[in-house]
């Protein structure tokens, strides 16, 4: 299964972190494993590559994770943004999990 936390600090989603397989299907035929890659790695693009902005991301092979943590003052217009992207991720995957229950779990702390 995978598991999707979101981290908070108050009503500010400051990143997330994916970790395991979700057993869908074998490797390569996984459509569960590859909604939730290619949802996070939209999100990791949107937030460093278009915004330009220089979120901390760490892949870790040996546990099957991602984590990105946005960094503090973004100015308004980019944490707008940012916020934005990371509450449609959540969506996102609260749906997937309601649809794949066995699959996926999301949690916020």
């Amino acid at each position: 299964m995978t598991t999707v936390t979101f981290h908070s600090e108050g009503s500010r989603i400051v990143g997330f972190e994916v970790k395991g397989h979700s057993g869908y299907a074998p490797e390569g035929e996984d459509i569960v494993c590859a909604a939730i890659t290619s949802a996070v790695r939209l999100t990791e693009c949107a937030v460093n590559d278009v915004l330009g902005l220089e979120a901390s991301v760490k892949v870790r092979e040996k546990d099957a994770s991602i984590t990105l943590k946005l960094p503090n003052g973004l100015g308004q217009t980019n944490e707008s943004t940012c916020q934005t992207l990371l509450a449609a991720l959540m969506v996102h995957f609260v749906q997937l999990a309601e649809e794949y229950p066995d699959h996926i779990s999301v949690l916020e702390v």
